[in-house]
């Protein structure tokens, strides 16, 4: 097994590496536009492997998860708003914010399954994002701009390649807390109810409290990813919690292979550069086209499901420790 494994641990750390040197090279050919776009990337493949730990391990098809970024954004945005632009007050508060909002939402949301369980996350996520659409405060719908976070002198987030390498740093322990929580004996219960609720409820496990552990660890990581979008785009609004989002990532978690700790990351990388580029490609062959690039991204995630079911990971051969 650990021979299987070492072509998809060796594509991890490659592409890891490549990651790390995009501000420098995209410095050399004076391409910035490029370090921010892969700020944006890792920011969504931080969300996308958080939802993975309840979908891809869990079992639990969250379609409302975008709310925690929305819940960390905002908690940047207002905070931002009155002065307060400390990175040592707004990113701890953002956690704890979202940490309590996931408890609050997970507790209500647990108790069901199945079909329930995502439309009771739907419902959840949409509440907060007319909650947001409802606060003229603070832009309402049209959202407000935000400062970006301020770190007494040690990081200066309005260079771009320290934003970047906060972001890759961030990433890389969300990658290294998931496989050591994934592969720990409360990664084993919740893997094992994935499989079975019933049999591991009938041999003594407390199944609702492991699954809203999972789920408050899960949105809290989300709340991360949610302050550094903030910092990232300089603006909150609504939009960020549209349950569209929460789609969205679930597709990267597919495209990339759920139940896989690198899979949302490549699956987040696909989708932002298809999103990013299958608009101008199509704009070329006819204009208009543009607008419908979903059309030839639909397919190609049916193509995806149906030959490669591993998702992007998958390619790589081999199974990781605790894919199903």
């Amino acid at each position: 097994m650990q021979a299987l494994r070492q072509p998809r641990l060796l594509a991890q750390l490659i592409l890891l590496l490549l990651l790390a040197a995009v501000p420098p090279v995209m410095t050399a050919i004076d391409e910035p536009f490029y370090t921010s776009l892969f700020t944006r990337i890792m920011i969504f493949a931080i969300a996308a492997a958080s939802l993975d730990l309840i979908l891809g391990y869990g079992g639990m098809v969250s379609f409302g998860h975008a709310a925690y970024i929305g819940v960390g954004a905002y908690t940047v945005g207002i905070l931002s708003f009155y002065g307060v632009d400390n990175g040592f007050i707004q990113f701890p508060l953002a956690v704890l914010l979202s940490a309590v909002f996931a408890a609050v939402i997970g507790a209500i949301c647990i108790r069901t399954s199945g079909v329930y369980f995502i439309m009771i996350t739907l419902a959840f996520a949409q509440m907060l994002y007319f909650l947001g659409i409802s606060l003229e405060e603070y832009g309402g719908d049209d959202g407000m701009p935000v400062y970006r976070s301020e770190f007494g002198g040690l990081l200066d987030l309005y260079d771009a390649n320290h934003l970047y390498y906060l972001v890759f740093a961030v990433l890389a322990a969300t990658l290294y807390f998931g496989h050591r929580l994934v592969n720990s004996r409360f990664g084993m219960v919740v893997r094992g109810m994935k499989s079975n609720s019933l049999r591991m409820r009938a041999v003594g496990y407390p199944v609702y409290w492991y699954r809203l552990t999972a789920y408050v660890i899960s949105g809290t990581m989300c709340g991360v990813a949610g302050a550094l979008f903030a910092n990232w785009s300089e603006f909150v609004s609504p939009d960020i919690m549209h349950w569209v989002r929460s789609g969205d990532l679930i597709i990267m978690v597919i495209v990339g292979g759920m139940g896989t700790l690198f899979g949302p990351v490549l699956g987040a990388t696909a989708f932002l550069l298809m999103e990013e580029y299958l608009p101008e490609i199509l704009e070329g062959t006819a204009p208009g086209a543009g607008e419908h690039w979903h059309f030839v991204f639909g397919p190609i995630l049916i193509l995806i499901v149906l030959f490669a079911k591993g998702g992007i990971f998958g390619l790589f051969g081999g199974r990781e420790r605790g894919d199903d």
